[in-house]
Formats: C-alpha cells, structure tokens, sequence
C-alpha cells in the first residue's frame, strides 16, 4: 500500500476510525436533519459510541503491539478507551434534555464531545509524544469550545476563556519539557527515550525536562498549584460538560501520565516520584479545605474534583503494579460517582432555577424522593463510605500506598477522606433536613436523564459489592505497562 502501510495498520485504529466516520457523518446528518427534530442526534451519538465500543471488543486481550511504532494496542488502552466511551455516552444521556432547556443546538455540541472522545483515546493508546501531543490537543480544543458552548452566558463565556489562555500556558510547559527529552535522546517513542536514558548518565537537563512534564500533566489533571482553572471553568460551562471534563479529561490525562512516566522515564523514577508525592499531599489537602466552605455543588465538585486527583496520584508514586491497579479501578468507579452527582445537578435545571446551589437541593426527599436516594449513595461512595465503589477504589490506592513503604501519604489520605465527609455530608442534610425555600417548577426527569442516573447509581452499588470483574481488568491492564501485577485478593 502507498506509504508502506499494510492493511493491518489500519486494522489497529479500528476503534479510532469507527468514531471518526460516526462523528463526520453526524456533521453531515445535522445539515440535513430540520431543526424539529434534531434532537434525534444525541441517540444518533450514542449509536456511534456504541458501534465504537463493538469495533474494541477484538482488541480485549490481544497481545501487545504497536501500529507503525506510534500506537499501542493493549489491554491498558483498552481499559481507558472502554471508560471514555462509557463517560461520553452517559454525557450525551445527560445532555438532551439539558440542551433543550438551554435552547441550544446540539449538531455542533454532540460533535465536539465526540472529537474530545477522539482526542481522549489517542492519549490512552499513544506511546509516541507526537501522538500523546495531537491526541492531547484534539481533546483540549474541544473542550475549549464546549466550555464556552452557551454563548449568552456569561460565565460559560468567562470559563471558556480562563481555560483556553491557561490550557495553551501549560502546553507551552509540557512542549518545552518534551522537546528536551527529544534533544538528548533523539527519539519521541517512549520505549526508545528508556532505551537511551537507561544507556546514558542522568543530566540536569534530564531533571529540568522531568519537572516541566510533571507541571505540564498537574495542570491536565489539576493538581495543587496547578487547579485554580478548575472551579471557574466547572461552574462556567454547562452542566453535562463540567461532567464530562472531570472525569474523561482527567482519566485521559492520567493514562498519558502513566505512559509517559512508566514507560518513558522509568530511569529517573526517584526525581518524578518525590515531585508527585509533593503534589499528591497539597493536592488532597487543599482540594478537601477548599470544598468545606463552598455554596455552589458545581465549585465543591470541582474542589471535590481536586481532591480526587490527588488520591489517584497516590498510586503513581507507588508505582507498583498493585498500584497501577488501584488508579485504574479507582478512575472507573470514580467516573461513575462524578456523573452521577453532575446528573442530579442537571436533573435540577428548569428555565426558572439554574439548579446549582446547595439552597436548590432543598428537600429534594420530598419533591423527588428517588433522586434523594440517588444523590445519597453517590456522595457516600465520594466519601468512600462502605459498601460502595468508592470505599473499594479507597482502600486499594491507600493499601498499595502502604506496601509501598508510603505508609504517612496513606495516612494523610484518609484524613483527608475524613474531612471530606464534612461536606458531602452538608448535600445530604440539605437534601433530608431542610425544606424549599421557594417553590419552583416541578422536576421533569428525560427517560435519558433518569437512564443515566440509573446507570451511575446501579455501577456504583454494584462495583462495591462486587468489584471483582473490574479488579480484574485493571490488573490486566496494568500488566502491559510493565511488570506482571500479582492477583489480588477481595476484602475479607
């Protein structure tokens, strides 16, 4: 074939070119579609995701490889592939009815959140820093534009911009740290940048590049002092799309972490883990303090957001197989607690109340009481409160913390578990304790809004009673970054 390329090569970015002819198609279909009936696009959406997610299942499993040395297929970019498309179609679910309410058009909108899922997968799969860098960008430009998607507000207009001058800022940071990297190995593939480190003396141009990657991912993942984009951008864009950035751009941002971390600078492991074990503690803490004295559900989710990541970074300073493990069971279950808590917000919306205020939740037992329910376990599971998901994901980032030998960073993570409590605890007596203030309009649930809570409730009950399938993929998963994880064990 032209170029060299075999047939297989293309048969590796099946996934990937799935979703790009359903995305394309979906432009087409929008011109087409009368304004009437466009709101068929988002099951159209949800179509694409799902033959997406068919298009994958060959790759379960598979044994390792590469497309042209730029790609990898593996259980480790499947994992993360599965949990986008997952994130994304719970997004879309979440965003009909909003987007009605908000009378915007959903052509443009569900388009961008399938480039972002685009963007997200070449970021899992990617071992070259060229294509962790596109997929990166094909992501964050998305998401620059869906961040300020509601064009007559305001604050999603303020949001949008906040986030586009920062996000380039930290570009600039994490490019400057990779074209280091390049200059003294000569190479942009991961495997080749280990081979020649490993072959060459560290060098203070070496520790420069690595602190420079290390700011350039704390701004993707928004870790402490790298978050203050955060809260701003959350409450500013629209509802579903606040969801969406906190989990898929954040487990996207940790899988290219750990691609580039685990498997390009293996060598200088001491310098990078110090640097994540700094920011793993001023994360968690501020993340936690700042969430205490917020009035608004969508800035404590973003501070609660914060805080989260700096559980996760736990298992990157283990660095351990078991650890690997932990962080990817812990972003999936930690997908399904955040959209939860984002749809009640959304289910909150209605044209006379913006919904995002602890005062809106207001006795929500007695207007809705199932959505009481629903908002209850998703904020004891954030908390990590036993038997749910959270509480699993919880105990095997801190355990694997401890095996470690990072006994006082798993201490500090669950007294900051503690305090976190204190203020998803403060949802719940709004929810139970407290009565509406002002009568507003009654809640009218979409069959897909109430199929996307559904779906996070149920996952997040049944990933805590029963998390075993899902440990084991992730130790799958976590095996084809390196070393062989051992089996792990259930709670007694």
């Amino acid at each position: 074939m032209p170029g060299g390329y075999t047939p297989q090569d293309f048969y590796f970015l099946l996934p990937e070119m799935v979703l790009t002819g359903g995305l394309l198609a979906l432009l087409v279909i929008d011109t087409v579609l009368p304004r009437d009936r466009q709101a068929w696009l988002g099951w159209f959406s949800i179509a694409v995701l799902g033959a997406t997610a068919a298009a994958l299942v060959p790759f379960a499993g598979l044994a390792t490889t590469t497309a042209r040395g730029m790609v990898a297929v593996d259980d480790f970019g499947t994992f993360f592939k599965a949990l986008f498309l997952v994130a994304a179609a719970i997004t879309v679910l979440l965003s009909m009815r909003y987007l009605e309410v908000e009378q915007a058009r959903p052509g443009e909108y569900y388009f961008l959140v399938l480039c972002a899922t685009l963007g997200m997968m070449f970021m899992a799969a990617g071992v070259d820093l060229v294509t962790l860098f596109i997929g990166l960008e094909t992501m964050a430009v998305s998401f620059y534009v869906l961040t300020g998607f509601l064009r007559p507000d305001r604050r999603s207009n303020e949001a949008a911009v906040k986030y586009f001058v920062l996000g380039a800022f930290s570009l600039g940071i994490l490019l400057y740290g990779m074209s280091i990297v390049y200059g003294l190995t000569g190479s942009t593939r991961l495997r080749d940048i280990a081979m020649a480190l490993t072959a060459a003396p560290a060098s203070p141009g070496l520790r420069l590049a690595v602190i420079l990657l290390v700011a350039g991912m704390a701004f993707k993942i928004a870790a402490v002092p790298f978050h203050m984009w955060a809260p701003d951008v959350y409450e500013g864009a629209p509802t579903p799309i606040a969801a969406f950035l906190s989990v898929g751009s954040k487990a996207a941002s940790f899988a290219m972490l750990l691609r580039i971390f685990l498997e390009g600078l293996p060598v200088v492991s001491a310098d990078w883990r110090a640097l994540f074990y700094t920011l793993a503690v001023l994360t968690m803490t501020v993340g936690n303090v700042a969430a205490l004295t917020q009035s608004n559900v969508k800035r404590m989710l973003a501070y609660s957001s914060i805080a989260h990541a700096g559980y996760l970074l736990i298992g990157v300073v283990a660095g351990t197989p078991r650890g690997i493990t932990a962080m990817l069971v812990y972003l999936a279950v930690y997908a399904f607690m955040q959209l939860g808590a984002f749809g009640i917000v959304v289910m909150l919306r209605r044209k006379d109340v913006v919904g995002d205020e602890l005062k809106d939740l207001s006795g929500l037992r007695f207007r809705a009481p199932w959505a009481a329910f629903a908002m209850l376990v998703l904020m004891l599971s954030l908390g990590g409160i036993p038997p749910t998901a959270g509480f699993m994901g919880k105990f095997w980032l801190f355990s694997a913390a401890i095996e470690s030998g990072y006994v006082w960073l798993a201490v500090i993570g669950v007294l900051n578990s503690a305090v976190s409590l204190y203020y998803y605890f403060r949802v719940v007596v709004f929810m139970y304790l407290k009565e509406e203030e002002v009568p507003a309009s009654p809640l009218a649930p979409s069959p897909a809004l109430m199929t996307a809570l559904a779906v996070t409730v149920a996952a997040t009950i049944l990933l805590g009673v029963y998390p075993a399938p899902l440990f084991e993929f992730a130790r799958a998963s976590a095996a084809t970054l390196g070393v062989a994880p051992p089996a792990l064990t259930m709670l007694p």
